[in-house]
C-alpha cells in the first residue's frame, strides 16, 4: 500500500500559482511493494502483546523500542518479484521499508538476497541514513542507487588513464556534501548532491580561518578577539550558492530538498538560488526581472555569439565590468572571437524598441528615455538584490545579525558582485582568494578526512544532562565504529579528532537540533542556547527527547600558512595600473578606470575604488566607497564604504514625492516579499503543532497602515485575500469612537469568519501594527489552522455543524498582548469558552494554541523589525510610495489579462457548478475591454445553508484572487492590487455571504474550492481539480489531530492533470506515515494513487490517492468532502474525474459508505478508507 509513497511525496505543489502543478521527476523507472509490516509496540492494542498470548510477535529494535513483526518477508515470493526486474533490464535497487530504521533486519535480508541474485546495487535505507521519515529515507535511498552506479563508471573510466599500480599507492579520495573526504568504497551517490559547493565552504573557511591563532581575516589584532563570522558567496553561470561559517564549526544539516527532492544526509548548510551569470533579463509589467530561466553555457549570453539570450553577463560586458581583452577569445562560429559587445548592445537596444511596440496595448511604462547603460545597470542591481535576499534569508531568520558577518565571494561571477552587494546588505568587509575562480577545487585538496557513525534512539534526555549507560555505550560503539574505518584508510589513531552529537528535540515537537558534546557545557544547555536563538524562546517544562546518536570522526586536512598579518608599516600605497578602462557605476561612466592585473600586485598594495582586477579566472570589480589591501597571501581583502547612510529626520521632512523608478520597483518587490517570507520562516521554526511546523498551514502578509494588502508570501491560497479583511475589521474596530485605540505592545487576535473577515474558526489571524517614531505605519498579520480551538468534535472540524458556535471558539477582536505582555489567561478563557455551550467542548489541546500562538507574535515581531530597518535605509517616504507602487503594478497586470481575455473570448464570461447537496454556485463576469476592469456577480447562487459549507465573503476574495494571479501567468506581486479592477456583487444571506451565526467551518475548505473551479471555468483555462481538500480528523480527549488528503489535479490545453497533489485552495504537506504512527495511536494501512480515477482526455487527468487509517484504540473520525456525487468536470471533450469516496471497513469485513460528511467513533480493527477524486480531463481523447 506505500509503492506510491515518494510519488505522492509531501502531496505539495512547488508553485502554487502554476495551474499544470508541475513537479520533479522522480529517480525510480518502477515500484514492487514487499509484503511486510513493522508496527511501533507503544500504542499498539494490549491484545496484540499480551504476555501470555501475543497476536504479533514482538522484537527489539535498534532504538531500544518494543515492535510488533505484524508480516514477515516471505523471502521465495520476494525473489521472484526481484527475478522480474532483472527481466526488465533492472540491476540498481533501493530498498525501503517502513521503520526499518528500528528495526531494519528485513531490509537488510532483503538487501543480501539482491545481491545474491546479481544486482549490481543495492542500497538499503536503514544503512544509508537511519533516520525516521520514509519520505526522506526513501529519497536519499533512491538517490544513491541511481547515482552511485553512474559515480562507479565515471571512476572506472577515470582510474583507466593512471598506471596500475599507482592507486596502490596513492589515496584516491572524494568530496562529500558535508565537506569531508570519504574513499572510494565508502562514497555513495546520495552524499556527492552538493560535493561541488561543499569544496567551496571548506576553501574559504581554511583559507579565512587559522585554527592555530584562530584569525580571521576580518579580525586580526589578537589570538584571543573572538574572529568575524563569514558569509561564503558562490556566483555561476545559472546559480549562486550561500553558506555560514562562525571559525569553529561547520554548519550541518540532516535534512534538506534539492531539485525537489527530499534527502536525509549530512550536508553543509548551503542555500542555492536561481541566479548567476547567465540568469535570463526580462523587462515585463514595468519590473525588471533577473531570472530564474537561464542562457545556460549554451546557447549562453548573447556575448557567447551563439544566438543566446539577454543575461546578467552581457550587463557587466556593457557596463564595461567584464573586459573582452582579458576574457578568453573562445566565442563564435570557430570559437576563436573574444566576447561581442556590440551584439550585447543591440541586445539590451532591441528590448527598449520591443518595449515601446508593446507599451500602448499594455499600458506600462516607456523606455524610451533610457540609455542601454542604465538599463544593464538597473538589471545589476536587481540581480544583486534577488542573491542578496538568500543572504538575509541564512542569517536573520536564525538570528544573526548580518552586519557583523563578512562576505568571501568566488566562483567564476562572485567577484564582480560582491563589494556592490555587500554595500546593499550593510557588511563592512569581503574578502577575494587569490583563487576564486577554482576555491571549489582548491578547497578538495585543503579538506579532512571525516567518517561519520550513526543510530537512531528513542531516549528522554536525563534531568542532569548526563548520558546514560546506555547512551554512553551507544555512543562508544559509534566512536569505535568511526575510528576504525579512518585507520583501516591508513590514517593513524593519533591524528583522528572525534565530535560527538545527541540530536535532541522538546517533547511533542519535531525540530531537532544536533548538539555538539562539550567539556565547558552540558547537552541541555547547549541545546536550549540554540533554541532561544533560533526561536525567540524555550519550552520551560517539557523533557527533551534523544532521537539519534552520532559521531564524526576527523583526520584534519593540510592547513594552509598562516599569513603575515600586514601594519599599516607594510603597506605599499597604490600599485601602477597595468590599463585603463571605461566602466559604469553608480553615478555614470568613468572614461579613465584602473585596471590592476592580480601577478602584478605585491601584499601591501592598497587599490581604491572604481577599479577592476583581472584574476586568471575571474574579474575584481571594486565598487565607489572600497579600498582593497592584497595581503600577505596575494589575496583581497575588501572594506567596504557604505552604498547609502539611512535616511535622517531632516531629509524625511523635506521628502518631495516619490516618483516611480522601474529599478527600485523590482528591489521593492523583492524586499517586502522577502520580509513576508522570513515572518513565514520565523512562524514555522517556532510554532509547536503538526499543523504549522510540518504542514505549513499558515500565512504571513504585510499591510499598509489602513490595512491593504502589500505582500502575502505564497503559503496558503485561501488566505490570500481574505487577511486584509480581518486587518482591515481590526483597524475600524479598535479606532471607533469608545474604543481604547492601539499603544505601541499591542498584539490583536481574531478569527470570526463574518464579523472579522476570517475564514473559519480554526484559522486564527494575529495582527501587530509596527509603529515607527510613535506612529503606526504598517500593519503585519499571520494567520496559521489551530488543530483544535473546542466545538462539537475533535480537530474543530465537525461534519455535521449548522451553527457557528458549534465549531470551536469565536474571537471578534480581543488585545493578545496588551503593553507588551502576553495575556495569557484572557486567551485562554477565550479558548476554553465554547465548553460553557452544552454539547460543546473548550479547546482539547490548549498548550500547543498558547505556544503558537507565541510564534505567531514571533513571526509578526520579525517583520517589524525587517520593516523599521527597511524604514532607516530608504526613508518611510519612500518605503510607503513604494507599498502604493506595488499596489499599482499588481493591478496593472490583472488589468492587462482582463483586457486580453475580452479582446479573444468576448467581454462577457459565464459558469456555473454546484455543490454535492446541489446548492448552486453561479458567477457572470462583465469585463470592460478599454479599463481591464470586471463584475463578478454571483447572484443566482443558492441560499445559505443549514451546514457548514456557507463561505464568508472573504473566501469568496480569496478564491477570486489566486485564479486570477494564476490567469495572469507572471510572477506579479500578490496584493490588493489584484482585486482593485474587481467589483464584487454577492447576494446577502446566500451560500457565500451568509448571516453571522450561520456554520461555515466547510465553507473555507471545501466551497472554497468549488469557487475556483467556477472561476476557471468561466476563463476556459481548465477542467476541474478534486474540487476537495478531503479534511479528516481524529482525536479523543486526549489530543486532536488534522489533517488535509492530495487528489488528482485538472489537464488543461498543454498539460495532464498531476495525481496525487493538492491542488487550488490549499497546499499544506501531508505528516510522513512514520512521524504520523510514532505521535498518533493510529495505522497507516495504505496511501496510494487511485489509479484511474482522473478524467480521459487529450490530456488525461489527475487521478486521485487513497488513504486508509486503522485506530489503535478508540477514537471519533470524522471527514469532510466533497466531490462524493458531482464528478470533476472535464474540458473541451475532456471526460470529468471520478468522485472520491468515504468507506467504513468494519472488523468483520462488511464495507459502508459514509458519504461526504460522517464524525463517529471508531474501534480497534475497524478501518476508514478516504478515496479521493480525480482531476477532469481536458480535449477529447484519441485528438492531437
Amino acid at each position: 500500500g506505500f509503492g506510491d509513497v515518494l510519488q505522492i511525496g509531501n502531496q505539495a505543489r512547488p508553485d502554487i500559482f502554476d495551474l499544470s502543478c508541475q513537479k520533479p521527476s522522480l529517480l525510480h523507472q518502477q515500484v514492487v511493494e514487499i509484503d511486510e509490516r513493522i508496527v511501533l509496540s507503544k500504542f499498539a492494542p494490549a491484545e496484540w502483546k499480551d504476555e501470555q498470548a501475543p497476536k504479533y510477535e514482538k522484537a527489539t529494535g535498534i532504538t531500544g523500542e518494543e515492535v510488533l513483526i505484524v508480516q514477515k518477508p516471505n523471502l521465495d515470493r520476494v525473489k521472484e518479484q526481484l527475478q522480474f526486474l532483472q527481466t526488465q533490464g533492472i540491476t540498481a535497487l533501493a530498498v525501503c521499508l517502513l521503520h526499518s530504521y528500528v528495526y531494519p533486519e528485513h531490509e537488510l535480508a532483503i538487501g543480501e538476497l539482491a545481491k545474491e541474485m546479481g544486482f549490481s546495487q543495492v542500497s538499503c535505507s536503514s544503512s544509508i541514513m537511519p533516520m525516521v521519515k520514509i519520505l526522506g529515507r526513501g529519497h536519499t535511498c533512491s538517490a544513491a542507487a541511481y547515482l552511485t552506479p553512474k559515480i562507479t563508471t565515471y571512476l572506472a573510466s577515470f582510474v583507466q588513464g593512471f598506471d596500475k599500480d599507482l592507486l596502490d599507492t596513492v589515496s584516491l579520495t572524494f568530496m562529500k556534501s558535508d565537506g569531508g573526504l570519504a574513499p572510494v568504497n565508502d562514497f555513495g551517490g546520495h552524499q556527492a548532491i552538493l560535493s561541488g559547493p561543499a569544496g567551496g565552504v571548506v576553501g574559504y573557511a581554511k583559507t579565512l580561518f587559522n585554527p592555530n591563532t584562530n584569525k580571521s581575516f576580518a579580525k586580526s589584532s589578537s589570538a584571543s578577539e573572538q574572529p568575524m563570522s563569514v558569509i561564503g558567496f558562490d556566483m555561476g553561470g545559472t546559480s549562486t550558492d550561500v553558506s555560514r561559517y562562525d571559525g569553529q564549526n561547520w554548519e550541518l544539516v540532516m535534512e534538506t530538498v534539492t531539485a525537489g527532492v527530499a534527502i536525509q544526509a549530512p550536508q553543509l548548510d548551503i542555500h542555492t538560488v536561481a541566479a548567476g551569470g547567465g540568469s535570463r533579463l526580462f523587462w515585463e509589467r514595468d519590473m525588471f526581472i533577473v531570472g530564474p530561466e537561464s542562457a545556460r553555457a549554451f546557447p549562453g549570453p548573447v556575448a557567447y555569439r551563439n544566438n543566446g539570450y539577454l543575461a546578467v553577463t552581457d550587463a557587466n560586458v556593457v557596463l564595461g565590468r567584464v573586459i573582452p581583452k582579458y576574457f578568453p577569445s573562445i566565442f563564435g562560429p570557430q570559437e576563436d572571437e573574444p566576447l561581442d559587445v556590440d551584439g550585447a548592445r543591440r541586445a539590451f537596444q532591441d528590448l527598449i524598441a520591443k518595449q515601446e511596440e508593446s507599451k500602448q496595448s499594455t499600458g506600462t511604462s516607456s523606455l524610451s528615455t533610457w540609455s542601454v547603460e542604465e538599463l544593464a545597470f538597473g538589471f545589476l542591481q536587481v540581480a544583486n538584490e534577488a542573491m542578496c535576499r538568500p543572504i538575509r534569508n541564512l542569517t536573520q531568520m536564525r538570528g544573526y545579525d548580518i552586519q557583523t558577518h563578512g562576505l568571501a565571494c568566488f566562483g567564476g561571477a562572485g567577484p564582480q558582485h560582491a563589494c556592490a552587494m555587500a554595500q546593499r546588505l550593510g557588511m563592512s568587509k569581503v574578502f577575494v582568494h587569490r583563487y576564486s575562480g577554482i576555491l571549489s577545487a582548491y578547497g578538495l585538496a585543503l579538506a579532512d578526512a571525516i567518517r561519520e557513525a550513526q543510530e537512531p534512539t528513542a531516549e528522554v534526555l536525563n534531568n542532569d544532562s548526563s548520558l546514560s549507560p546506555h547512551g554512553t555505550e551507544r555512543l562508544q560503539h559509534l566512536q569505535k565504529r568511526a575510528t576504525d574505518a579512518l585507520v583501516d584508510q591508513g590514517y593513524k589513531a593519533e591524528e583522528i579528532r572525534v565530535e560527538r552529537f545527541l540530536n535532541l528535540r522538546y517533547d511533542g515537537t519535531d525540530t531537532s537540533i544536533m548538539v555538539m558534546e562539550s567539556s565547558s557545557t552540558s547537552f541541555e544547555e547547549a541545546f536550549e542556547a540554540v533554541y532561544q536563538r533560533e526561536f525567540g524562546f524555550t519550552l520551560n517544562g517539557r523533557d527533551i527527547q534523544i532521537d539519534d546518536y552520532r559521531v564524526r570522526a576527523i583526520v584534519p586536512g593540510p592547513t594552509p600558512p598562516a599569513s603575515k598579518t600586514l601594519s599599516k608599516d607594510d603597506h605599499l600605497g597604490a600599485p601602477k595600473a597595468d590599463d585603463v578602462t571605461r566602466a559604469y557605476f553608480e553615478d555614470g561612466w568613468h572614461d579613465d578606470v584602473p585596471v590592476f592585473m592580480i601577478e602584478n600586485l605585491l601584499p601591501g598594495h592598497i587599490i581604491t575604488g572604481p577599479s577592476i582586477i583581472v584574476q586568471p579566472i575571474s574579474t575584481v570589480v571594486v565598487e565607489l566607497n572600497c579600498e582593497a589591501l592584497v595581503n600577505a597571501n596575494g589575496d583581497l581583502e575588501i572594506t567596504v564604504g557604505t552604498e547609502r547612510k539611512p535616511v535622517s529626520e531632516e531629509e524625511e521632512e523635506d521628502a518631495k514625492e516619490v516618483e516611480q523608478d522601474p529599478v527600485q520597483l523590482s528591489i521593492f518587490a523583492h524586499r517586502f516579499m522577502g520580509i513576508a517570507e522570513q515572518m513565514g520562516r520565523t512562524l514555522q521554526r517556532t510554532a509547536i503543532s503538526v499543523n504549522m511546523k510540518e504542514r505549513l498551514d499558515f500565512s504571513c502578509a504585510l499591510f499598509t497602515k489602513d490595512g491593504g494588502l502589500v505582500a502575502n508570501a505564497p503559503h496558503i491560497p485561501v488566505h490570500l485575500g481574505a487577511m486584509e479583511r480581518a486587518v482591515r475589521y481590526q483597524v475600524e474596530y479598535w479606532n471607533s469612537e469608545g474604543r481604547e485605540g492601539l499603544k505601541e505592545g499591542d498584539v490583536l487576535v481574531s478569527n470570526h469568519p463574518q464579523l472579522a473577515g476570517g475564514s473559519h474558526l480554526p484559522d486564527i489571524t494575529v495582527i501587530t501594527p509596527v509603529f515607527y517614531k510613535g506612529e503606526i505605519i504598517f500593519f503585519v498579520a499571520s494567520r496559521g489552522h489551530h488543530a483544535d480551538i473546542g466545538g462539537i468534535a475533535p480537530g474543530s472540524m465537525p461534519p455535521h455543524s449548522s451553527k457557528l458556535e458549534e465549531e470551536g471558539a469565536m474571537i471578534v477582536a480581543f488585545k493578545l498582548v496588551r503593553n507588551g505582555v502576553f495575556q495569557e489567561e484572557g486567551i485562554t478563557e477565550v479558548l476554553n469558552s465554547p465548553g460553557k455551550i452544552p454539547g460543546n467542548s473548550g479547546t482539547r489541546n490548549l498548550r500547543d494554541n498558547l505556544s503558537d500562538l507565541r510564534a505567531q507574535v514571533a513571526a509578526n515581531n520579525a517583520g517589524i523589525r525587517l520593516l523599521r530597518d527597511l524604514a532607516d535605509e530608504y526613508g518611510l517616504h519612500h518605503v510607503q510610495a513604494y507599498m502604493t507602487f506595488i499596489q499599482q503594478n499588481a493591478e496593472l497586470s490583472v488589468r492587462t489579462m482582463l483586457k486580453d481575455f475580452a479582446k479573444k473570448h468576448g467581454r462577457k464570461a459565464h459558469a456555473v457548478d454546484y455543490m454535492d447537496d446541489g446548492s448552486r454556485i453561479e458567477l457572470l463576469i462583465e469585463i470592460d475591454e478599454e479599463s481591464g476592469s470586471a463584475k463578478f456577480d454571483f447572484t443566482g447562487t443558492g441560499p445559505q445553508v443549514l451546514a457548514n459549507h456557507n463561505a464568508p465573503p472573504a473566501v469568496t476574495y480569496s478564491a477570486v484572487i489566486y485564479s486570477l494571479r494564476c490567469l495572469v501567468a507572471q510572477d506579479i506581486p500578490l496584493n490588493q492590487g489584484c482585486l482593485a479592477p474587481i467589483e464584487f456583487v454577492i447576494p446577502k444571506h446566500s451560500l457565500l455571504n451568509p448571516s453571522e451565526d450561520a456554520g461555515v467551518v466547510g465553507g473555507n475548505v471545501l466551497t472554497s474550492q468549488r469557487l475556483v473551479d467556477v472561476v476557471l471555468r468561466a476563463f476556459q483555462a481548465c477542467a476541474a481539480s478534486q474540487g476537495c481538500m478531503n479534511n479528516l480528523t481524529f482525536g479523543d480527549e486526549q489530543f486532536g489531530y488534522y489533517e488535509t488528503i492530495a487528489g488528482g489535479a485538472g489537464a488543461g490545453p498543454t498539460w495532464d492533470g498531476v495525481s496525487g497533489i493538492h491542488t487550488h485552495c490549499t497546499n499544506t504537506r501531508i505528516t510522513d506515515p512514520e512521524i504520523l504512527e510514532r505521535r498518533y495511536p493510529v495505522l497507516l494501512r495504505e496511501f496510494s494513487i487511485r489509479n484511474g480515477s482522473g478524467g480521459n482526455g487529450q490530456h488525461p487527468g489527475g487521478d486521485g490517492v487513497v488513504r486508509e487509517l486503522e485506530p489503535l484504540r478508540k477514537l471519533t473520525m470524522s471527514i469532510l468532502s466533497e466531490r462524493r456525487t458531482l464528478r470533476p468536470y472535464g474540458m473541451h471533450g475532456g471526460e470529468d474525474g471520478c468522485t472520491g469516496r468515504n468507506l467504513l471497513i468494519r472488523e468483520n469485513g462488511i464495507v459502508v459508505n459514509m458519504g461526504g460528511r460522517c464524525s463517529g467513533t471508531m474501534n480497534v480493527g475497524e478501518r476508514l478508507r478516504v478515496e479521493t477524486p480525480g482531476g477532469g480531463g481536458y480535449g477529447e481523447a484519441g485528438t492531437v
